[in-house]
């Protein structure tokens, strides 16, 4: 059964749509690849599964936390779930190119098919795909959009006053 509630954050409202007790999306205002509303389930701000998830978000966004532990529910095909899975190893802080992914999952030919899964990502921030980024560092891709990106790069090094970026989206 899936339901969905809004919830606010440094990045604007983010919908966060559950199955059963586990995430099965997080989505921003305006993302790419953001499925149709009717596909969320009905509106349920009290499932226990939502008052977790805000608090890992919370905790998150104020350097508290560095590695989300709420359960997952993820769909995709099984080359997305591999690459959503090699994404969930990426420290806090840190970025690996589409590349070097590519070659985490043993196919080093396989950098814009990686790119491609990336952007599906159904749960952005709890799975970093924000963490990857073009072969020469370059932000390239991100279903939140670039400033986004920008922000959660510069949050994740410590930089105090992220670049570019409105306090809500």
């Amino acid at each position: 059964m899936r339901t969905h509630t809004v919830t606010d954050s440094p990045l604007g409202p983010l919908t966060l749509v559950a199955e059963d007790e586990a995430l099965a999306g997080l989505y921003m205002t305006g993302q790419r690849h953001r499925p149709p509303e009717e596909t969320f389930g009905e509106r349920d701000p009290s499932r226990p599964v939502f008052g977790r998830v805000a608090e890992e978000l919370e905790a998150y966004f104020t350097g508290e936390l560095t590695e989300f532990g709420i359960p997952l529910a993820l769909h995709g095909t099984p080359f997305q779930r591999r690459v959503w899975e090699q994404l969930r190893g990426i420290p806090y802080g840190c970025v690996i190119s589409y590349g070097q992914l590519a070659e985490r999952l043993g196919q080093p030919g396989a950098s814009r098919a990686v790119g491609l899964a990336n952007g599906r990502n159904p749960v952005g921030i709890v799975v970093p795909c924000h963490r990857v980024v073009g072969s020469t560092g370059s932000l390239t891709g991100y279903g939140g959009g670039l400033e986004r990106k920008r922000h959660l790069l510069d949050f994740e090094r410590g930089l105090r006053e992220p670049r570019g970026l409105a306090s809500h989206m």
